[in-house]
């Protein structure tokens, strides 16, 4: 018997027969090419490229200018206008109560838009395959009229009624962010896994009870992440409709940088800083905490 045939008769490893068969048929697949005439995606990414490249070219952007020294030395002397910040007591007194207002109207404008959008999200939702949902269409046609108006215009609509002060900046935010919060409140019911309430169906329950005690229960979490998460950004919304006259800071602020009082606007930037970082913190710790 020759050496040769002595190998080809040695025994083969159930390991080693292994290696061979995914040497044979590998299970990884290379990578598709970046560009496929077949591939939608790639054409909507294409199209997108040269949207953003014709931007770029049909605006009159001088970059040379925005990038020129003369144009630093402006940015560093408006800059330097700000110091210091005015601190006196009297102004921190004044700046403490329009903060206070400020927060005051994001939370109540926030929880009067959950509210509203969790009412509007009920008819916006189709809750099983069997309901007919009448209502779904008309209800979200009002929640894309709602959150397409910005609450700019809504503060400038409402102070023809409501007047100057917080009262207007209040209900743009409840009316835009209802409009926010009603289409992810519906998105979210529709989502729900449907086996509860499909239960609590075939034992003849009706559907309010169904929603109270099925639905609304599995999604409860997500519509508290959404609403927290849309007081955040009301938290910054607040602070600008002030500038049509809708009280807090941003009121405050268009008042002083009217008047070119730079040092009094730097303590009103430090304050609203200070509260987005504050609200931004508790914010993600009860999100993080209602999460586990």
């Amino acid at each position: 018997m020759t050496p040769n045939s002595k190998l080809d008769a040695a025994p083969v490893s159930p390991l080693s027969r292994l290696f061979a068969q995914e040497a044979a048929n590998p299970p990884w697949k290379l990578p598709p090419p970046l560009f496929n005439a077949r591939c939608r995606a790639c054409w909507f990414t294409a199209a997108l490229l040269v949207l953003v490249v014709a931007s770029f070219v049909s605006l009159d952007l001088d970059w040379a200018a925005f990038a020129s020294m003369e144009a630093a030395r402006s940015m560093g002397r408006f800059v330097a206008e700000f110091f210091p910040p005015d601190l006196s007591a009297v102004f921190v007194n004044k700046l403490a109560w329009a903060t206070w207002e400020t927060l005051a109207m994001s939370a109540l404008g926030t929880a009067i838009a959950a509210v509203l959008g969790l009412a509007l999200a009920v008819p916006a939702s189709r809750m099983s395959s069997q309901d007919a949902a009448w209502l779904r269409s008309p209800t979200r046609w009002l929640l894309n009229a709602l959150r397409a108006i910005p609450e700019l215009v809504w503060a400038a609509l409402l102070l023809i009624s409501a007047g100057l002060g917080p009262m207007a900046g209040t209900l743009a935010l409840a009316l835009h962010t209802s409009g926010v919060l009603g289409r992810l409140f519906a998105e979210a019911i529709e989502n729900v896994p449907t086996g509860p309430s499909d239960a609590l169906r075939i034992q003849g329950v009706g559907p309010l009870r169904v929603f109270f005690y099925a639905t609304l229960p599995q999604v409860l979490p997500q519509l508290m992440s959404y609403t927290l998460y849309r007081w955040e950004n009301n938290i910054r919304a607040a602070a600008v409709l002030g500038v049509v006259g809708a009280g807090g800071l941003g009121q405050l602020l268009s008042f002083h940088m009217g008047l070119f009082q730079m040092n009094k606007t730097a303590t009103i930037l430090a304050a609203m800083l200070l509260m987005v970082a504050c609200v931004d913190a508790l914010s993600f710790g009860l999100r993080r905490g209602m999460n586990r």
